[in-house]
């Protein structure tokens, strides 16, 4: 890692990184060849920041530059560099929980807000190949475990008091990102907001319901006060599907800049919603009734799997590797501590369980009716179709987060997705 001051950031456009990474005798002979010679191409597609592949004669490179301003809006809009430093350091502590589930750091400079990492190809953003109705058989093993080890071992469960602290005041300072978060997700889609943007005029009676919906408004509000005020473990605090790259034998997590310490149900619900969206979005790419039902059936039976293999993983993780200082052992001792301990555990595990479902409805409406969408429902041509499957995406979602408790299992979720898969919602327009 690099820590030069910070007065020496600037852009690097692609000549400019070309002479930087030519500085730099490892990263160079990675790449082999003249520099001259290398090819950059810069793919970033994402609402914040530049991402350039780099190929040489040997191998290739990506390289992930923060910028001072939302990439998405534009200089309207500034952002602090320092994100890239806490992506830097949740990407090393990721690396250390989760190996081979994460990018291979190759080199850091904080000044620059760059980070340089290993190229992940063939890989592709997990997004686009369930849009093309691609099934990914190492998804639910491998995400599951990445979200039970980087929860758990960042949580009390596993880390003693001080050094859980010591985790959060690492992070405290990423709160630009976390205000993002509570504005997008937790605030905006519920009020009118300049930024905001929906599938009119179809949906524009939706986007008025949803103002008006006090309950709805308490209820988000619940999981905005949650998300701020429940540090439990270190999140990657953006888990969606376009933050994950896959092939069939291999998952890679990505991008965590909005790392900070919140709570577990975030990132668990980020997972199911965006599985969810992945399933209402189906019906709108159809182009002959049915032929996609095999892959929306493959998606409901891993939205249950990634619950129960997540639920799984961290109960046994929580048996096997509880060194935190919550539930101390010696108030549990006994066959009948051991009873109650491990009847604690499933009372803990169904109010995650709970949290999830809120979290994941909030984030299905916000990519339906806030300023960030995505190419599931996007995708659709159709804007008719595209608002029909995203009206039963959102008719689910309220009742996710109104009634969350009463979600007692993941098969209460995917059986109501299931029933609301050929609903016809009352469009506007």
């Amino acid at each position: 890692m690099d820590g030069d001051r910070a007065g020496d950031y600037r852009i690097l456009h692609e000549a400019d990184l070309r002479d930087y990474l030519a500085g730099l005798p490892d990263i160079a002979a990675l790449l082999g060849g003249e520099p001259a010679s290398w090819a950059i191409t810069e793919v970033g597609d994402g609402n914040l920041n530049l991402v350039f592949i780099v190929k040489g004669a040997r191998d290739g490179i990506a390289v992930k530059q923060a910028l001072p301003y939302v990439r998405l809006v534009g200089e309207s809009w500034p952002l602090p560099l320092s994100r890239a430093h806490y992506e830097y350091l949740a990407l090393s502590r990721q690396a250390q929980l989760a190996p081979g589930l994460v990018p291979a750091v190759l080199h850091h400079h904080d000044a620059l807000a760059l980070t340089v990492m290993e190229l992940l190809e063939p890989h592709i953003i997990m997004r686009k190949g369930l849009v093309g109705a691609r099934q990914y058989p190492r998804f639910v093993d491998d995400v599951t475990t990445f979200m039970a080890m980087t929860l758990f071992f960042t949580s009390d469960l596993a880390v003693a008091a001080a050094a859980k602290k010591e985790g959060i005041a690492a992070f405290a300072g990423n709160h630009a990102l976390c205000k993002i978060t509570e504005d997008l997700i937790f605030t905006d889609p519920y009020r009118i907001a300049e930024q905001n943007r929906w599938t009119a005029p179809y949906l524009d009676g939706l986007a008025a319901q949803l103002r008006d919906d006090m309950e709805l408004h308490v209820a988000v509000c619940r999981l905005k006060l949650k998300f701020m005020a429940s540090p439990e473990a270190l999140l990657h605090g953006d888990l969606h599907t376009g933050s994950i790259m896959v092939t069939d034998n291999e998952t890679r997590v990505i991008d965590p800049e909005f790392a900070f310490y919140g709570p577990m149900g975030f990132d668990v619900g980020a997972v199911l919603a965006n599985l969810l969206m992945a399933y209402f979005a189906s019906a709108g790419h159809e182009r002959a009734a049915g032929e996609r039902s095999a892959f929306e059936g493959w998606v409901l039976e891993t939205v249950d799997k990634v619950w129960n293999e997540f639920a799984r993983k961290f109960l046994d993780l929580w048996r096997a590797e509880a060194t935190g200082d919550a539930y101390p052992p010696s108030l549990f001792t006994g066959d009948r501590g051991a009873a109650r301990l491990e009847a604690e555990r499933q009372a803990y595990m169904q109010r995650l369980f709970t949290d999830a479902v809120g979290f994941a409805a909030a984030k299905i409406i916000r990519r339906i009716f806030g300023l960030a969408h995505n190419i599931d429902f996007e995708l659709i041509e159709d804007p008719r179709r595209r608002a029909i499957s995203e009206a039963r995406a959102v008719r689910l979602a309220r009742k996710m987060m109104v009634d969350a408790p009463t979600f007692r299992t993941i098969a209460d979720v995917t059986g109501a997705a299931r029933n609301l898969r050929d609903w016809q919602p009352e469009l506007s327009g």
